[in-house]
Formats: C-alpha cells, sequence, structure tokens
C-alpha cells in the first residue's frame, strides 16, 4: 500500500520537497491549484478547529474543499484533545493523504484555550493524539506534527524525539519559539533536530526565495521546505521566480472561484511588485470582480478569463468564531503592508 506523501520524502528525484505552508483563510482549494503549477509538491489546508468539523456540516464544506487534482493534500486541525482530532480525522481522511496537528499557533486566544503552541507544554496530549490516531488509520495516511521550538534547542530534539516514538509519519519545524515573531531563525536547531530523528523533517520559516529554501534545505538536512507569507505574495517561488510571473494572474483569472473577497486579497498581494504605487492603490480598492477583471487584462494583456470570475459575490467562506478574527472589516486596502504583519501571526 504505497503512501503518496512519503513518497515524495523517498523521492530520489527532488533536491528537497517543496512545501505550501497552511495559511489561514489563503491555502485553500484555488490558491492549492495555482501554487502547484509553479513546482509546489505539498499543500497544506488552512488550520480547521477540530471541534467545529466534527459538530457542524455547514463548517464541514466550508472550511474544506479539494478535487481529485488536489493531491498530495495535508488537512491540518487545531485540536486541544485527542478526541475531537481523531473524530475530525476520520471524518475527513477518505479526502486527503494526511492529517496534521497544530502544535505551532501562538495567537493569544490559542494559548488561552489549549491549542497550538500551548500543546509544546502538554507533550502527553500530543503523543496521545498521535498514537491513537495511528492504530486507526490505514498506512497509506500519514499523520504529522506542526511545531515551534522550544527556548532550549535540547528540550527541542526530545520532544521530537518523543513524538516520533508516538508513531508520527513526519514533522514541521517552525524555527521560532512562540513568543518570537519576527526573530531569526535558529537553523541550528531545526539540524539538530534533523539529525536526531529517523523521519522526515519539513523546515519552515522565514523562507524569501527559492535559493533561500535551497540554502536552508542545504544548512539543515531537512526533506522538505516550507513557505508561507512569500509564497503568498509569490506563487512562482518554488519555480525560482522572484515575484509572482505574470502567468500566476493569468492562470489565477482562469481558475473557478467562489467568493470576490477572497480572489481579490490574493491579487492583491501577487500584484504588490508587479504594480507601481498610483496602480496598486487603485486596483487594491476595486469594488467588484468585473473591475478587478477588466484591470488585469488590460494592464497585463490577459485573454480568456473564466467567465463566473467576473460576477463573484462577496459572501464569506469561513464560519465565524475566535480563530476567524476580522483583519479586513476595512475593505480599502491602500498597501498591503500593514494587512501582511497580521497574517503572519496566523500562519502557524
Amino acid at each position: 500500500m504505497t503512501n503518496s506523501v512519503l513518497d515524495l520524502f523517498n523521492n530520489e528525484n527532488l533536491a528537497f520537497v517543496k512545501v505550501c505552508a497552511p495559511m489561514v483563510r489563503y491555502s485553500k482549494l484555488q490558491y492549492r491549484k495555482l501554487v502547484r503549477m509553479y513546482d509546489c509538491n505539498l499543500c497544506f489546508t488552512p488550520m480547521i478547529m477540530a471541534d467545529s468539523y466534527i459538530k457542524s456540516p455547514k463548517a464541514r464544506n466550508h472550511e474544506f474543499q479539494t478535487d481529485d487534482e488536489d493531491r498530495p493534500l495535508i488537512v491540518q486541525f487545531g485540536a486541544n484533545n485527542s478526541t475531537d482530532f481523531i473524530s475530525a480525522s476520520e471524518l475527513i481522511i477518505p479526502h486527503c493523504d494526511g492529517v496534521d496537528l497544530n502544535c505551532g499557533c501562538p495567537q493569544k486566544w490559542a494559548l488561552q484555550d489549549g491549542y497550538g503552541a500551548h500543546l509544546l507544554k502538554n507533550p502527553e496530549i500530543i503523543k496521545d493524539c498521535v498514537s491513537q490516531l495511528r492504530n486507526r488509520l490505514p498506512l497509506n495516511k500519514t499523520i504529522s506534527v506542526k511545531l515551534r521550538i522550544l527556548n532550549n534547542n535540547r528540550e527541542s530534539v526530545d520532544l521530537c524525539r518523543q513524538i516520533e516514538a508516538a508513531g508520527v509519519s513526519f514533522i514541521t519545524v517552525h524555527g521560532r519559539t512562540p513568543l518570537q515573531k519576527k526573530d531569526p531563525v535558529n537553523l541550528e536547531c531545526i539540524k539538530l533536530i534533523n539529525d536526531s530523528v529517523n523521519i522526515p523533517v519539513i523546515f519552515n520559516g522565514g523562507i524569501k526565495n527559492l535559493s533561500d529554501a535551497i540554502f536552508k534545505h542545504n544548512f539543515t538536512g531537512c526533506r522538505g521546505v516550507m513557505s508561507a507569507t512569500s509564497i503568498l505574495h509569490n506563487p512562482g517561488l518554488f519555480a525560482g521566480y522572484d515575484f509572482t510571473p505574470v502567468s500566476a494572474i493569468e492562470n489565477w483569472l482562469k481558475i473557478q472561484h467562489t467568493n470576490f473577497f477572497w480572489f481579490h486579497h490574493h491579487l492583491v498581494f501577487m500584484c504588490e511588485h508587479l504594480l507601481i504605487k498610483k496602480d496598486r492603490i487603485i486596483f487594491n480598492n476595486l469594488k467588484n470582480a468585473n473591475d478587478v477583471v477588466s484591470f488585469l487584462e488590460e494592464k497585463f494583456d490577459i485573454k480568456n478569463v473564466l467567465s463566473s470570475n467576473r460576477t463573484l459575490g462577496k459572501k464569506l467562506s469561513a464560519t465565524p468564531g475566535t480563530y476567524y478574527q476580522s483583519i479586513t472589516s476595512n475593505e480599502s486596502i491602500q498597501e498591503t503592508a500593514d494587512l501582511v504583519d497580521e497574517l503572519s501571526s496566523l500562519f502557524c
């Protein structure tokens, strides 16, 4: 029985596995389709709250969409107990290649409610989630954990070894502690972790471009490299583009979308380095899909846009709740810098 995710890590033709991070609101199906066109090998969904996913069919429909081409795919859950994690995982596993437990989210609400990085203080819960689910899933499905490092390198290594012993398939390590935001990534710690475990490790934290990803891979030896904020700005990052290629804008307009809000916001990020400031201000303040499409058609000479993308509505495709705090109550966005600062704390 083959495992498509582990096959990636074992593929000798890949220098390393190129991974799109779980990004709240943004690593949804449409964007996963786009980055896969530009040498991204593995994608994560945004974090889905396990308890909501179990209880609400509406949450299940809103927070998870996929199709036959959306593979390999890892679904990330936020959970603070093994019961919710296992129940949600069993519901979703037929539709993906693996599930991941978020142990890195540093937001205040997550720490207060026992989610994300709070689990680093409770490794028994992490191990219980992994070991119990491993016994219930077929071998062709993976179980992974995404975590941040601890203050001490050796403690970080010990935690990762404990998680490995519980039966995890691979781990993703963000090279900052839960209290660090823009501090330098601790390369030595991630290298030490990678050298100390016998499962694949994905490097995460501060990847700027393909050259940077190659450097971090070579330094740490990690089998995979994950990007979040940079790939949001540049879906062609793993294909070696320094900024968004115009072909990615064209492809984005040909993918079927579900609402104007996310359709436009992705374009705001992608066009940041393609438009001069005057044009960027105009574009970022457009209020409907037809104006957005027409602007891009004229600016980049794009043809054959999917007609339904001209009539997108503004209804958000996300369930309300603490995790989905509004960061865009004002639709007028003249610059993306402030928005990116807020988003960076959400990409756990």
